[in-house]
């Protein structure tokens, strides 16, 4: 970890460091992420569990899926499932995996690539570990995001967006110890190459031992920073570790900064920091389908049993069929 990196940090654009200190988002809180079991059986933690919507907002869920280190015969992927009423982020950070969508949407995602799929207003699709994968084994790890929709775009046209990891924004902090990778959104005024519908900010930061990043922040945005590997401070005083979310209050800025100190497995912090401009509207969920009531749940599962949400393409009838709900 992580597959896009560069080989000298202090050659990139520096982000400047917000000149008023008092701006720092205080920290809210700090959760740690239960483990569990997703698709046909791949292991990951629930990052934002135990946090309430409202903080979240535009925000969902989100999946760290990983890290695990599998044993040739055991990679697992997803069968067929139907999505409605928002987005799904994924994002791997090691490894391989396949994608594809009954709107002909798909490819293989691996070493820093970024999937971006528009569920809209309905949409089936999957996602395995390639058969060369399955083969060998390997290194798997990466995140799932599910960013809500408003309302009046629950009903867009669904779409596919492929992200090469080249394509992300390189920058680093003013103290040129941390590599921030910008995969939605912008910070400081750069921009990264994701496009969405939903206003947000998308970055992974990695911040060697003893350094720190203090990054504007837009006022009218959450901000959320889920740990994937290491130990630092979020804020000016909150410790945070592997598996843990921090929830920042209100303010024009974040900061982190990395334990002097790291585990020789984890030699550096490795943050997601997101942020995005809260939807306030009511939010129904359940299983796949995100929507504002629970009239529009019914409809989702209605519409789906009915097949009105698409088809799996006849090529991978043989993979299985979309689950029931």
């Amino acid at each position: 970890m992580p597959a896009v990196t560069t080989t000298n940090p202090l050659l990139l654009p520096r982000l400047a460091e917000p000149e008023n200190p008092s701006a720092d988002r205080p920290v809210l809180s700090v959760t740690t992420a239960p483990s569990g079991l997703e698709g046909e059986g791949f292991p990951v933690r629930r990052a934002f569990a135990g946090v309430p919507q409202s903080l979240l907002d535009p925000f969902i869920h989100m999946d760290q899926m990983g890290e695990v280190e599998y044993q040739p015969g055991e990679p697992k992927g997803t069968p067929w499932h139907p999505h409605r009423g928002f987005e799904t982020v994924t994002y791997m950070i090691d490894g391989t995996f396949q994608h594809q969508d009954s709107n002909g949407g798909g490819g293989l995602i691996t070493n820093g690539d970024t999937q971006w799929m528009t569920a809209g207003a309905g949409i089936l699709h999957i996602e395995t570990p390639p058969e060369q994968l399955v083969a060998s084994g390997g290194l798997f790890h990466g995140i799932q995001l599910w960013v809500n929709l408003p309302s009046q775009l629950k009903w867009s046209p669904p779409r596919y967006q492929d992200i090469r990891g080249g394509q992300v924004s390189l920058l680093t902090s003013a103290d040129g110890g941390a590599l921030v990778r910008v995969i939605a959104g912008e910070v400081s005024g750069h921009l990264g190459p994701g496009s969405t519908h939903t206003p947000i900010t998308m970055l992974h930061v990695t911040l060697q031992a003893g350094s720190r990043v203090r990054m504007p922040w837009r006022q009218d945005f959450n901000a959320l920073a889920y740990v994937l590997a290491g130990a630092g401070v979020a804020g000016s005083s909150a410790p945070i570790g592997t598996g843990q979310l921090a929830v920042f209050g209100p303010g024009g800025s974040v900061s982190l900064a990395a334990n002097a100190t790291q585990e020789s497995r984890t030699p550096a912090l490795e943050v997601l920091i997101l942020g995005g401009h809260p939807i306030g509207e009511p939010v129904a969920w359940y299983g796949p389908f995100v929507m504002n009531t629970q009239e529009e749940l019914r409809q989702a599962f209605a519409d789906y049993r009915a097949g009105r949400l698409g088809s799996i393409p006849a090529a991978h009838l043989d993979l299985g069929t979309a689950p029931a709900d």
